[in-house]
């Protein structure tokens, strides 16, 4: 791995797991504006503030720790589902990019993150 790429890969993983962190704690909180979003605008139940954000914290833990490649490669796919899913809500519904860019940010830092992450962090099929 160059030191582009592992510069990269750790500027994308960290801003990604601090993203992560952050709208975790914001959801586990039940934020009133994060509720509002959630419910009234979106139309989704409470409950899956909760969800999600345990799941963000399962995730980031798993990409940050050393090993357990499998793992890391579900936490990938989760946040690329959950921040795809949430830009597709958003834009389904017609909300602007204040609300949309937030999701595809994190889905850009998944994508860069997953892509530049080194050798011993990927799944090995030989």
């Amino acid at each position: 791995m160059t030191k582009r790429n592992k510069i990269i890969y750790w500027v994308a993983t960290l801003w990604l797991s601090l993203g992560m962190v952050s709208t975790a704690v914001v959801q586990l909180m039940k934020n009133p504006a994060e509720v509002e979003m959630i419910t009234k605008q979106l139309g989704y139940p409470v409950y899956i503030l909760t969800i999600i954000g345990v799941w963000k914290l399962l995730g980031v833990v798993a990409v940050l720790v050393p090993r357990f490649p499998l793992v890391k490669e579900w936490a990938y796919a989760g946040f690329f589902f959950a921040m795809s899913g949430a830009a597709i809500s958003h834009i389904i519904m017609h909300h602007g990019m204040g609300d949309v860019f937030p999701s595809l940010l994190l889905l850009l830092l998944t994508v860069a993150s997953w892509y530049f992450r080194p050798a011993d962090r990927k799944l090995n099929f030989n």
